[in-house]
């Protein structure tokens, strides 16, 4: 039979959403900021090993991208899992903060300037 380790990783991510392949909420971006609440709820279940290796990573704020990155997992793995510990209250998000799209004239000029000097 064979497959070793690809056969595995393969099996991995769909066994760790139960099979679901897309999130319960659109909340989150590869640069959406993840943070563990801390103390966790008293009525929350006890996390999965997986879930807790998140809560570990997720001590300090941290994208999502880079979580998955650190727990090499597929982005869309990782952002199902957080839907789930978001909703058992042991996550906050932060959203991107917007970009403005007016250009600060002085600023670019400033910046040419400087640029020409070089």
């Amino acid at each position: 039979m064979g497959g070793g380790d690809t056969a595995g990783r393969l099996v991995r991510p769909f066994a760790l959403t139960g099979g679901r392949t897309r999130p319960s909420r659109a909340d989150f971006t590869l640069i959406t900021t993840v943070t563990a609440v801390d103390p966790p709820p008293t009525w929350a279940t006890r996390p999965q090993p997986e879930q807790q290796r998140i809560l570990r990573h997720c001590a300090e704020p941290i994208a999502v991208a880079e979580l998955a990155a650190r727990l090499d997992l597929p982005v869309s793995v990782i952002v199902i899992m957080l839907c789930d510990l978001l909703e058992s209250g042991r996550i906050t998000f932060r959203p991107p903060h917007p970009v403005t799209r007016t250009a600060d004239l002085d600023l670019l000029q400033k910046v040419r300037d400087g640029l020409g000097r070089l």
